[in-house]
């Protein structure tokens, strides 16, 4: 698997080891039991998720809450091409960057990448190629575990938003929403105290589920941008968000006294 990652035009995992296990026996077995965790529900397929990105430790069981939606859909194996956007935390960018990548390594394998649909956004302004943003990037590469687990073979569409809007973010939605999965990656609150945190991240539950995108900002997810796109296209498409899980690293791995927040959502 290693000599793979070196091939070029794929971009290599950056945080295996750290945010996941880096052996693949490990790793899908951690997987698995976090999926065996949520109970199975028979449910339609979810047109859009949202859900956490941080290690695995901490906000894998929420992840999984998520993921477990598309597990239990009926439809779940029609999702063949899949879009996952989140924020840019270690390098800044102008809009919203994509890679010259062809594929995205895991330990679990590489998965291909959509360039047919990445051409598709290359004449919008907002949208640039990128691969610096990417490179260190853990809010994409933590979802695909998940994914590579559920629906075996798909095609992925990275995005990562840096200096963006949330209608730019809608407008490269819009043009890739047709045959998709839409994952959106976003953390909520951060650094707050248990309590504190508890009483944002249920206001922003909130609005979330009333699709209130303009109450969203950086303190109450990290990835409110990409948050707010979607909900822009949830209101004008008629897609319900329902909330499958909301906690926090203090339900799960961390001290209370500084936690990050968590939730998972599935639109239909």
């Amino acid at each position: 698997m290693g000599k793979v990652w070196q091939d070029a035009g794929v971009r290599p995992p950056a945080v295996a080891g750290t945010f996941y296990a880096a052996a693949p026996e490990r790793l899908r077995e951690d997987v698995v039991s976090l999926m065996a965790a949520v109970p199975q529900a028979s449910r339609p397929a979810p047109q859009a998720l949202i859900a956490p990105h941080a290690g695995y430790i901490y906000s894998g069981p929420v992840a999984a809450h998520a993921f477990a939606a598309l597990r239990d859909a009926a439809a779940a194996a029609s999702a063949e091409r899949v879009v996952v956007i989140g924020p840019a935390h270690y390098v800044a960018v102008r809009g919203i960057a994509v890679p010259t990548a062809t594929a995205f390594a895991t330990p679990l394998g590489c998965v291909p990448v959509d360039r047919a649909a990445l051409a598709r956004l290359a004449d919008l302004p907002c949208v640039v190629e990128a691969d610096a943003p990417h490179a260190p990037e853990h809010a994409l590469e933590v979802e695909l575990p998940f994914l590579q687990t559920i629906l075996g073979a798909f095609a992925l569409v990275p995005l990562l938003v840096g200096d963006a809007t949330p209608e730019e973010v809608d407008q490269v939605l819009e043009r890739l929403r047709e045959r998709s999965l839409i994952v959106v990656s976003s953390d909520l609150s951060h650094y707050l105290d248990y309590a504190a945190a508890g009483r944002r991240d249920a206001a922003t539950a909130a609005a979330i589920e009333r699709h209130d995108w303009a109450a969203l900002g950086p303190n109450e997810a990290c990835g409110f941008l990409a948050v707010a796109g979607l909900l822009r296209q949830a209101a004008r498409r008629g897609l319900k968000a329902e909330r499958l899980a909301l906690a926090n690293s203090g339900d799960t791995a961390g001290p209370r006294d500084r936690v990050v927040g968590y939730g998972a959502w599935a639109f239909g």
